[in-house]
Formats: structure tokens, sequence, C-alpha cells
């Protein structure tokens, strides 16, 4: 295991590798769909929902890998590849990434991530949500996304953590 120019807080380390397993329940949720569940859900005439055709299906395949993807980027806040991009990357590999190059997108990312789900957990205890058969469904389903609602003041709290050891660390050395 490489190591970053300054020492990464223990619990920003913890954080970063924790972010992509609160992504992951959501994944296995939709991955249910995937293989013939309703999950639960019921169409506007109270009948199970399934996840139509083939194209469907790859969406939510592709959804679910991408998402862990992006959760995975957390690892560069917190890892030597943060710092310095992978040889094998064209163009910039082995170079120096500027902390602003990470600390921008990190901090877009997360204010998007919370306003995406502060959106999408708006009505979760109302009788306005996605209507389900039962209780029980409702609940694994609010279990499994429930810790989206997490990803994004997570995700700005590495960021905090980054911009100290790169940026603020160096104005403090001058």
């Amino acid at each position: 295991m490489s190591t970053t120019e300054r020492p990464v807080p223990r619990w920003a380390y913890v954080l970063a590798h924790a972010i992509p397993f609160l992504v992951l329940p959501s994944g296995l949720w939709r991955l249910g769909l995937v293989f013939g569940s309703s999950m639960g859900m019921l169409d506007s005439q109270g009948q199970p929902t399934y996840a139509g055709g083939l194209g469907t299906k790859i969406y939510i395949v592709c959804l679910t890998i991408f998402s862990e993807l992006v959760a995975l980027t957390a690892l560069g806040l917190v890892s030597r590849w943060g710092e310095i991009a992978p040889r094998w990357i064209p163009l910039i590999g082995g170079r120096r990434v500027h902390p602003y190059a990470a600390i921008v997108p990190a901090t877009l990312g997360s204010f998007s991530l919370i306003a995406i789900w502060t959106f999408g957990f708006r009505n979760a205890f109302t009788d306005r949500f996605i209507p389900f058969s039962s209780t029980p469904w409702k609940a694994l389903m609010l279990t499994c996304y429930t810790p989206l609602n997490l990803w994004g003041p997570a995700l700005l709290l590495l960021t905090w953590a980054y911009y100290r050891r790169r940026v603020s660390a160096l104005v403090v050395g001058v």
C-alpha cells in the first residue's frame, strides 16, 4: 500500500472505505428487480410491477455498477492516486493531481448527492411515495436506500479532510 504525502486522518480513511458500502444495499435491491421480483412495488392499478424488457434490466445493472464505481472514487481522497495520477492514465500519468482538480468535482458531487437524495426521499414517509404491497416491502426498500442520504455528507467531509491535507497544509507551510 502506498502512502500519501501527508497522513490521512484515521476517520477519513475509514469513511472513504465505508462509502461504497452505503451505496451497495440500494444496488442489491435494484438487482432484485432484474432477477424477476417486483420487490413489493405496485403499479397505479395496484398490481405488482416488474422491470420491463432486456433494455430496462441492462439499464438497472449498468446503473448499479456505475453507482458503485462513482462511490469508489471517494478512495482517491485518501489514497496516493488522489495526489499523483497513476502512470497508466494517458497524458497525465505520473503527474501531480492539482488539489482543486479533486476538490471541485468532489464538492459539486457532494452537493448534488445531497440534493438528489433529499428530493428522492421527500415523500418517503407519506402516502405519496411509491405504492408497496406491504409495509415490510416498503421497509426493505427504505432500509436499502436510506444509507444513500449519508453519501453526500460523507463525501463532503472527506473533501474537507483532503483540502486540509493538500491545500491548507501548503498555506501553513508558506
